[in-house]
């Protein structure tokens, strides 16, 4: 039996801080388009997708930081395209920042995800968990990458979901670097996990890493892919934005491993791929079945508790 969906990558180039959501989502509709007219069924976006990177700033106005948050699901900027994705029938995933309240009225901000279907209906949530960064200003940096002050570590999980015909697991950016992000995800079957990231190329605490962002990203998502059979689907925001050099690459990696499409620019490119979900079998069934080869009972120190050195 064969399950196969077509995949658009939707990498965006950088989005200016002077630049409104109403005109990001332009550009994710042209591409959303484009997409279509190629065959795609679902297309990635990336971590964020709608402002600038605004972790590289410190805010002390309260005010000017709640900006970059989005309160509701699709809103009148983003409603135009959910109505795209509805008229095409083409399922897409979206990064975002999220301000939530909670039933007792106090104020939560997550890095967030949403899969969309081909209805324009949100069918899955997922809050990101390995927040990056610091917590504090560190005026040393040459930019800062407060995720840690600004989102609180996601809430829901990592999950996995019926979409598209598969099982699909969503994550955002850090979490692609942790193995656990993909094992918990494939112990409960995902077939497909999604992601986007905002990856700045110059990482000021170690810089002698630098020259290997592209290789690391790469490096981390793929094994991943292989030891868990799956196909991983990584979106990027890219380029020049505000200062701040963003790693491109996104692309689209099959279950044995291999890079099947990758983005040649750092701008606005859509990149495609067939991705069949009967190919998981290979690898779930075979070289990684974990009902046959796994020992969890050697790996509990995995899950005990975090110590915090003194």
């Amino acid at each position: 039996m064969s399950r196969k969906l077509m995949v658009g990558v939707a990498q965006l180039g950088p989005i200016a801080r002077s630049e409104s959501r109403a005109e990001v989502v332009v550009r994710m509709i042209r591409l959303l388009t484009e997409a279509h007219a190629k065959g795609c069924k679902f297309v990635t976006f990336p971590e964020l997708a709608l402002t600038t990177f605004f972790p590289r700033w410190f805010f002390e106005d309260e005010e000017e930081l709640n900006f970059f948050y989005e309160k509701e699901m699709p809103n009148d900027a983003t409603k135009p395209l959910f109505d795209k994705a509805a008229e095409l029938g083409v399922g897409f995933y979206l990064g975002y920042a999220e301000l939530s309240d909670d039933e007792e009225g106090k104020s939560h901000k997550y890095n967030t995800s949403i899969l969309v279907d081909d209805k324009g209906q949100i069918v899955s949530k997922y809050r990101k968990i390995h927040l990056p960064g610091h917590t504090e200003n560190e005026p040393w940096r040459p930019f800062q990458h407060l995720e840690k002050r600004y989102f609180e570590p996601g809430d829901m999980g990592f999950g996995s979901c019926d979409f598209m015909g598969g099982k699909v697991g969503m994550a955002l950016c850090n979490d692609r670097r942790w193995p656990e992000t993909y094992r918990v995800m494939a112990l409960q079957g995902a077939e497909m996990i999604v992601l986007g990231y905002n990856t700045p190329m110059h990482y000021p605490p170690v810089p002698q890493h630098d020259h290997l962002q592209g290789f690391h990203n790469h490096l981390v998502m793929q094994s991943a892919a292989y030891q868990n059979g799956c196909w991983i689907v990584a979106c990027a925001k890219a380029g020049p934005e505000e200062g701040c050099d963003l790693l491109g690459e996104s692309c689209i990696i099959a279950p044995t491993g291999e890079i099947v499409a990758q983005a040649k620019t750092v701008g606005d490119e859509l990149i495609f791929a067939e991705c069949d979900f009967e190919q998981t079998r290979e690898i779930k069934e075979h070289i990684f079945n974990f009902d046959l080869h796994r020992r969890p009972d050697e790996y509990k120190i995995i899950s005990q508790p975090k110590v915090v050195a003194d």
